[in-house]
């Protein structure tokens, strides 16, 4: 792991994992990749980080998960409105976060590829800048996680249906910080079955 200074920031991960995968056609969050559940992946690399506290957000299926994932140190939280869209998983998230939560990273449960470094590198920018908005980039494309602070949940609170966090960005272009990551992780979710064969195809699963 990259090693930073002591982090002196209230800074929570909520994992967004609540969705029906409905491209997929099947819970896409329990789909092996390199022996563990997909969800398991992003758990693994949020509770690895310097984040003060990982929330998990599920809906879809959300027994079932909880009975195949390892959950130690997550507070898990369900949504019973998932269909509605992520943005009720959004608040959902953030209904649980401490008052002295100063910001947070919203993750996808549908990228493996996520490392405890990439989340570190978010915060350690976070720290140095202060920013509201951290967003990574490769080659120019917006990835995920983002990180989003305390000042702007009012606004996270009022998104509506499955924007996510994109008419946030929109509002506020001008106070991102974009952060250059050289890694497709940020840019790699799993929506479709051809999606998850091409994941399984980079480690020579067939």
């Amino acid at each position: 792991m990259i090693q930073f200074s002591q982090q002196k920031k209230e800074i929570t991960g909520i994992i967004l994992a609540a969705g029906a995968g409905s491209r997929m056609k099947q819970t896409k969050q329990l789909l092996f990749y390199c022996g563990k559940p997909l969800l398991q992946h992003v758990i693994d690399a949020a509770t690895g980080s310097l984040l003060s506290k990982v929330i998990l957000v599920l809906g879809h299926e959300a027994e079932t998960i909880k009975k195949r994932i390892e959950l130690n140190d997550v507070e898990t939280i369900q949504n019973l409105h998932y269909q509605s869209g992520q943005s009720s998983s959004l608040k959902v998230g953030l209904s649980v976060v401490s008052k002295t939560c100063e910001a947070v990273i919203f993750l996808l449960g549908d990228q493996p590829l996520i490392s405890s470094d990439i989340i570190d590198l978010i915060i350690q920018r976070y720290i140095k800048t202060d920013s509201p908005l951290i967003v990574p980039k490769m080659n120019g494309i917006r990835g995920n996680p983002v990180l989003i602070n305390r000042s702007l949940f009012k606004e996270l609170e009022q998104l509506r249906g499955d924007t996510g966090g994109r008419e946030l960005f929109k509002r506020h272009q001008e106070v991102i910080e974009y952060l250059d990551i050289e890694a497709d992780a940020i840019v790699t979710d799993i929506d479709t079955p051809e999606d998850y064969q091409r994941l399984l195809k980079r480690q020579g699963v067939k």
